[in-house]
Formats: structure tokens, sequence, C-alpha cells
């Protein structure tokens, strides 16, 4: 399983979003320091979920980072995240 599917997977299962984006952007990373080559080590996330109503960013990215704990800092180098809540101004098109 790719590491773009294991992170969908485990958000999909824990947050049942209404809309999940992943980015792999590994490939600007290649070369950089602690990266470590594989070609899944850095991702951008967009995820738009009821689980984040009422939730401060902070409460969000910290609920997103114990769901990947098991991920983030070892098959992930580097996790950028964009956490909304439905009714939220959400960006239309993929952030890519």
């Amino acid at each position: 399983m790719t590491a773009e599917q294991r992170l969908r997977d485990k958000l999909t299962a824990a947050l049942d979003p209404e809309r999940l984006d992943i980015i792999n952007e590994s490939d600007l990373h290649a070369g950089h320091r602690g990266s470590p080559g594989t070609g899944e080590s850095h991702f951008r996330i967009l995820i738009v979920s009821a689980a984040f109503a009422g939730q401060s960013r902070v409460e969000r990215h910290r609920r997103v980072n114990e769901i990947l704990k098991d991920d983030v800092g070892t098959r992930i180098h580097a996790l950028a995240l964009a956490t909304y809540a439905p009714g939220e101004a959400v960006p239309q098109a993929r952030v890519d």
C-alpha cells in the first residue's frame, strides 16, 4: 500500500471527511536534508470533516497528527495540513 493510500484510509476511517485532498509533494523535496528519497515523504492534506466542528485549528491539527502518529516521523517526513469543518470557507480547487 502506498503512503498516500495509508493516509487516506486512516483519515477516512477516523474522520469520515466530506472532502479529502492528499497531495504528494515529495518530488519538490528530493535531495533535501532529512528526506528519505522514497518519493512518499512529503504530503499536503486538505480535509473537511464534521468532526472538526467547534475545534480550533490547533485542536484539529493535533487530532490529525494523533491519527497519523505511526506514520509521521517515520514514513512521512513532512505534513502540511488545512483542516475545516463543513460550512467554513474552503478552497474550491484542489490544493495542488
